[in-house]
């Protein structure tokens, strides 16, 4: 059975067009796009989902009094739809305890760095100011913490020495492309299982 997920992004959702390029191809075969939603109304993620005929929804932040109203919401709605599992895709917004709790096990998100080295919104920023000769992106479990959960998959990118933020960031992209799918496929498949702050991935 295929497992039904949701993608929140907020911007223009390159991951969540890779996802949906390797559903195409046949490289993901165990799971559908069943959802994507925005807290932004023009998100061009919004717009690739309507393309591919994908159910699209957009939670306008203003019309809820707190974040966790909001999340209460957007959770009461991914159950309606039947969700199996959250993808985040520059999704920007902290989710509270509440819906990680309610998906537990069942977030997954994508971040331009090699965490636990440095989280947060500037990622790809923050480790060129360093001066770091390696980089890369992490594909990690959501869990109350920024950027602190259980860590799935990494790959690793050395920085050149002209790199600029853009640069970076759009070479860090080619890397995320190619290891969220992958990511999404293991747990689907049920082959991730985590131990304390380690996750395992069962050989086939």
């Amino acid at each position: 059975m295929l497992k039904r997920i949701a993608v929140l992004a907020s911007g223009r959702g390159s991951n969540l067009q890779a996802i949906i390029d390797a559903i195409e191809s046949g490289t993901m075969q165990n799971v559908a796009v069943a959802l994507v939603v925005s807290d932004r109304k023009n998100a061009y993620a919004l717009e690739r989902a309507r393309q591919k005929n994908i159910l699209t929804a957009y939670f306008n932040s203003r019309l809820f009094i707190s974040r966790e109203e909001y999340d209460r919401e957007l959770v009461a709605y991914l159950e309606e739809q039947q969700i199996d599992l959250v993808v985040l895709a520059g999704f920007m917004r902290l989710l509270t305890p509440y819906f990680v709790l309610a998906f537990q096990g069942r977030i997954l998100n994508i971040h331009p760095s090699l965490l636990p080295a440095f989280p947060g919104m500037n990622g790809v920023a923050d480790a060129l100011a360093w001066g770091v000769k390696v980089t890369g992106c992490t594909v990690h479990f959501v869990d109350e913490g920024l950027d602190t959960g259980p860590i799935i998959l990494q790959e690793a990118l050395p920085v050149a020495r002209d790199d600029t933020v853009e640069t970076l960031h759009q070479r860090i992209h080619a890397l995320e492309h190619r290891l969220y799918p992958l990511a999404i496929s293991l747990w689907a498949e049920g082959r991730l299982k985590i131990e304390g702050r380690r996750c395992l991935i069962d050989e086939e």
